[in-house]
């Protein structure tokens, strides 16, 4: 991640948010289940800075969006500007 800030020069804070509590593993959960287990799991630190701010996340796969919607959520309501996504890959369902 401080490869992409450097790079991007978009600075780079590891600890803006949180998780508050453990969630079961994703990976085989429904979209509705997902995003059921992941409500409430994160917050904002105290002196995070995000508000009036905006926001890039960057999460390594997007599946059903349920948790990098639930981030962006909680950033927003924290006073975000903005919050967009930056995803290395996306998961398909192969038939």
């Amino acid at each position: 991640m401080k490869e992409l800030s450097r790079w991007t020069r978009i600075p780079y804070e590891k600890r803006a948010l949180q998780k508050r509590r453990a969630t079961v593993p994703q990976v085989d959960l429904s979209g509705v289940d997902r995003e059921k287990g992941i409500k409430g799991a994160f917050t904002v630190l105290r002196n995070g800075p995000v508000k009036d701010r905006s926001i890039l996340l960057v999460d390594d796969v997007y599946t059903t969006g349920a948790t990098v919607n639930e981030c962006a959520k909680i950033l927003l309501a924290a006073g975000a500007k903005r919050v967009d996504v930056y995803t290395l890959a996306r998961a398909v369902k192969v038939f």
